[in-house]
């Protein structure tokens, strides 16, 4: 299936956490939108790989993707090397995404940083025909997203631009909220992390307000880009 836009993430509830306001305006707006989750989240502390699958496709459907899948790849260990990096290439190759968004490449975990850096060389090897790779036995055509754009965890950056998330903010906590065994939950019994606790998504919800107050807006979600950003002045005026 051919998308328009595709969001990696080292982890189910990454891309939510990051940019569900963005990708649920994305797909209101009849984009077809993919996520694709590296590893299951196996080592987190709450939760098991099965639950947070069930919880991922319930995301899933609240953000109205076209596509959601799991590379399985090991938690813990999203590093570059040639068997991961051939992975993505491969799934850019298969949904040849206008826009491919990753994460910020400055993090407190690891295996963002290591997701960032997969999916930024995957981009440019994508486009050469000498890095082969297959799907379903057959050898895929090279093909180069046209812009990545990085999303905000939990280390800030200047953003480059701030999407107005106001429309569906609800959307984007309920999908959240969807990951029901990774935060706050008063009957369960599983240990209390950084992100289950009751503050957790307070914070998600101010960091939001925050970058929607740049923008005279109520909710806003930043992102980085490496390149220069076209600007359409025009469109500006005519809004």
């Amino acid at each position: 299936m051919n998308l328009d836009v595709l969001i990696f993430a080292a982890h189910p509830d990454d891309a939510e956490l990051s940019m569900g306001g963005t990708i649920a305006l994305m797909t209101l707006a009849g984009l077809k939108t993919g996520v694709v989750d590296l590893s299951r989240g196996e080592l987190g502390t709450r939760g098991s790989s099965e639950t947070r699958k069930q919880e991922a496709a319930k995301a899933g459907e609240i953000l109205k993707l076209s596509h959601r899948e799991n590379l399985g790849l090991k938690d813990g260990s999203l590093k570059f090397n040639e068997e991961y990096l051939k992975k993505i290439v491969s799934k850019i190759r298969k949904h040849q995404p206008k826009i491919i968004f990753a994460p910020y490449f400055n993090d407190r975990h690891p295996d963002h940083i290591g997701t960032s850096q997969l999916v930024k060389e995957a981009m440019f090897f994508s486009g050469l025909a000498k890095i082969t790779t297959e799907e379903n036995d057959r050898i895929q055509a090279p093909f180069r997203p046209q812009k990545l754009y990085y999303y905000m965890q939990t280390y800030e950056f200047k953003p480059s631009f701030i999407v107005d998330i106001t429309k569906t903010f609800d959307i984007k906590m309920n999908a959240i909220e969807a990951f029901d065994t990774q935060f706050h939950n008063p009957e369960s019994k599983e240990p209390e992390t950084f992100i289950s606790q009751p503050a957790f998504l307070k914070f998600i919800e101010a960091r939001a307000r925050y970058f929607g107050f740049k923008i005279g807006r109520e909710y806003g979600e930043a992102f980085f880009s490496e390149e220069e950003i076209e600007f359409d002045l025009i469109g500006v005026v005519r809004r």
